[in-house]
Parts: C-alpha cells; structure tokens; sequence
C-alpha cells in the first residue's frame, strides 16, 4: 500500500522524499492536502480496509525546505 500511495506523491509535482519512518512533501498546505487525500483513495483502491494517515506540519513565515532541513545529513 505504501508504494501506491508514494506512486501518487510522485507523480504530483511536489517536492518530496521518502525516509525509512516517513514520507515528507514540501508545499502549501492546499496541495499537500489534495496528495494525501489522493494518496489514501489509492490505497483503498488498492484493498486497504482501514488507513491511519498521520500528518506532522510546519508552518512558518518563512519559507522552509526539505533542503535547508536535510542538507548538514547530505
């Protein structure tokens, strides 16, 4: 199920990476809602019966990145 619903992060054009724990998208709240909305139909479609989608945000006034985030690991 998983890989379904990052086949449709994917192919949404938003900036994104895949962790061992947790998929991250970087976005506006809006598009990262309609993805995950997306995402979770996916997997019914798929055959899941139940989904538990947990969702973290950060908000700011200026812009973050995954990049900025990530970039001392790299």
């Amino acid at each position: 199920m998983v890989d379904k619903a990052i086949e449709i992060i994917a192919s949404s054009g938003l900036k994104y990476r895949v962790t061992p724990f947790e998929t991250v998208m970087e976005g506006n709240y809006d598009e990262i809602m309609i993805v995950v909305k997306k995402a979770q139909q996916a997997c019914y479609e798929a055959g899941a019966e139940s989904l538990m989608t947990y969702i973290k945000i950060q908000s700011s006034l200026e812009d973050v990145t995954i990049d900025d985030k990530m970039e001392k690991y790299d």
